[in-house]
């Protein structure tokens, strides 16, 4: 890795704190293994299948927050490109508009500028992910039954960052030289994703064109 791609994903860079796993539990240790799997070089679409005989929530749970993470800190290195001005609405292109809606003060589906979005978004995930009786980090204490329901909205808003950096921001990530980092990030969330089917198809929309010439 260059230099000034390192500056470019120094820690300073990232967007929010890191959830981290504790050490010793299987949680732990399935984020190893799947880190192990990435850094070996391994096929992407090979290193997102559930190992055998391993908990599908737990699997899910490791790899929602490693991606919250990665995501984090993509948009951390564009964030200072993405204002109220460049960006007054939380968009990909001219055809996708992404409105806010959450349980506490936006009650509707409500347009608001890409960085004010973005802010809202990773504050929503940064609650689900902290939260133990969604995300349980005691052994032993099962998942909620909605969680991969929950995970699933998750990750289709997470999706909206690609799309949102992609169409509109992917200029200053090739300034930046990180260009083959995103993509390989984005690789290795679209193969998840489809893997596991946890992501609607149609949310799939606005990079379709991108992903076929990237990931078939």
């Amino acid at each position: 890795m260059s230099i000034a791609l390192k500056q470019v994903f120094n820690k300073d860079k990232t967007f929010r704190p890191k959830r981290r796993f504790e050490p010793g539990t299987q949680r732990f240790e399935l984020h190893k293994r799947a880190q192990a799997s990435l850094n070996s070089g391994v096929d992407l679409k090979a290193a997102v299948q559930l190992p055998n005989g391993e908990d599908l929530n737990d699997w899910v749970a490791v790899h929602v927050v490693d991606f919250f993470n990665r995501i984090n800190l993509i948009y951390g290195t564009i964030c200072e490109f993405c204002t109220e001005r460049t960006c007054p609405m939380m968009s990909g292109g001219p055809k996708y508009e992404y409105r806010w809606q959450d349980d506490l003060k936006y009650k509707k589906p409500t347009a608001l500028p890409a960085p004010q979005y973005m802010n809202l978004l990773m504050d929503w995930i940064e609650v689900q992910i902290n939260n133990e009786d969604i995300f349980p980090t005691s052994v032993g204490v099962p998942f909620p039954k909605n969680f991969l329901q929950i995970c699933k909205k998750i990750l289709c808003r997470l999706f909206r960052v690609f799309v949102h950096v992609y169409i509109h921001h992917f200029d200053r990530i090739i300034i930046m030289g990180a260009e083959a980092h995103v993509n390989t990030c984005y690789k290795h969330f679209y193969y998840f994703v489809t893997e596991l089917n946890v992501i609607d198809r149609k949310e799939l929309e606005p990079l379709k064109e991108m992903t076929t010439r990237m990931c078939h």
